[in-house]
């Protein structure tokens, strides 16, 4: 069971529908050890935000963190050529 709830916006969700079935098995997974371990190592802190983001492979998981809650909030999954739009 995972240390932190996960929370997906329906924005995210939608556009996991577009990704092919196996990049999105891969994204989701990555969501999935995210509740267990918040900064993995492979993790990096956005520049003047409080948003991490996580590779997988040519997408981004980009995500906040709030440690008071136990919550991760999942604000994108998303192509990395459009990943930091709109942030």
């Amino acid at each position: 069971m995972s240390k932190y709830e996960i929370q997906i916006t329906d924005k995210v969700k939608k556009s996991l529908t577009s990704i092919n079935k196996e990049d999105r098995l891969r994204i989701q997974m990555a969501i999935d050890l995210l509740g267990e371990n918040p900064r993995p190592p492979a993790a990096k802190k956005l520049q003047d935000s409080n948003y991490y983001r996580v590779r997988v492979g040519d997408y981004r998981i980009i995500y906040s963190i709030d440690d008071g809650k136990l919550i991760i909030q999942i604000i994108q999954a998303i192509h990395r050529r459009e990943a930091y739009r709109n942030i």
